[in-house]
């Protein structure tokens, strides 16, 4: 790519998001709403420390706030490494398989691609497990002037998991290698379920408290 997608404008993004481009696509769309969900608990955070009324938490919302940068950087990263991995396997994709060789060679091909185009996604989704429960911290625990925004946060991280998984399903259904299909398959559907069930949890708390 001829330029970071993380750089872009945000009306750059969704331009470019939105037309034929091969790139960005859902998965780096994913990385991209994974941030922004970690960037509102981090506000969350930054709203509520130095406040008389929540100190008694405050060493513990800079310990998540901390982990909120960084996970940050890395929610980033995995939409950057989403959007680089779809070049090499729109071009295996496109390799020949004429004779037994070629059809060998793209077999192999196909697998490394493959498993380096589910890399990105899959800790998409293994990172928004963890913005769920920061969210849901920083929910109970934080500035309720900001509750809302942790709501909106536990929202996004939901459908950036979910959306991501989709990215890890589509490339797993391809690969030959089914114990590891399998297994990336077993772990994605258990987060999922835990974490999607969290959420919601989380959301309901919130919705609760703006009655």
């Amino acid at each position: 790519m001829t330029e970071r997608l993380t750089t872009l404008r945000c009306d750059e993004f969704v331009a470019q998001l939105g037309s034929d481009a091969p790139v960005p696509g859902g998965g780096s769309a994913s990385g991209l709403v994974a941030a922004l969900a970690t960037a509102l608990a981090n506000m969350v955070g930054h709203l509520t420390i130095g406040k008389k009324k929540y100190a008694e938490v405050e060493e513990e919302i800079q310990t998540l706030m901390k982990r909120c940068d960084a996970l940050e950087k890395e929610m980033l990263a995995m939409a950057e490494k989403d959007a680089e991995a779809f070049r090499p396997l729109s071009a295996a994709y496109r390799m020949p398989e004429d004779t037994p060789e070629q059809a060998e060679e793209k077999a192999r091909v196909m697998e490394e691609v493959l498993a380096e185009a589910t890399y990105a996604p899959l800790e998409i989704v293994r990172g928004c497990r963890e913005v769920i429960e920061i969210c849901d911290a920083f929910a109970h625990k934080g500035s309720r002037l900001a509750v809302s925004d942790a709501g909106v946060g536990v929202l996004f991280a939901k459908s950036a998991m979910q959306g991501a998984a989709l990215n890890v399903f589509i490339n797993t259904r391809s690969m030959k290698d089914r114990k590891q299909a399998a297994d990336i398959n077993r772990e994605t559907e258990a987060i999922l379920s835990v974490y999607g069930r969290k959420a919601d949890e989380v959301y309901a708390y919130v919705r609760n408290q703006l009655r």
